[in-house]
């Protein structure tokens, strides 16, 4: 299995901030050491082509299912 990382944008940043704008919310299939909290696109794709690794960009979570235990609950 080739090793994947899962990312997705920040939520609380605004546009124009010069803030880094991904979370790495997990690995999968390889041994990857992550030290920072934030990072650019840029430095996750280096990331990801020094270890051989596809990154996977999480789609957002509709304003709706915030805070639900039970996102079929809501007819999605």
């Amino acid at each position: 299995m080739a090793m994947k990382i899962y990312v997705r944008e920040r939520i609380k940043i605004g546009e124009g901030v010069r803030q880094p704008r991904f979370i790495i919310l997990a690995v999968a299939g390889g041994d990857l050491k992550i030290y920072a909290h934030h990072f650019r696109k840029t430095e996750l794709e280096q990331m990801a082509k020094d270890c051989g690794a596809d990154l996977v960009y999480l789609e957002p979570m509709p304003e709706a299912e915030h805070g639900s235990k039970n996102p079929e609950a809501t007819g999605s």
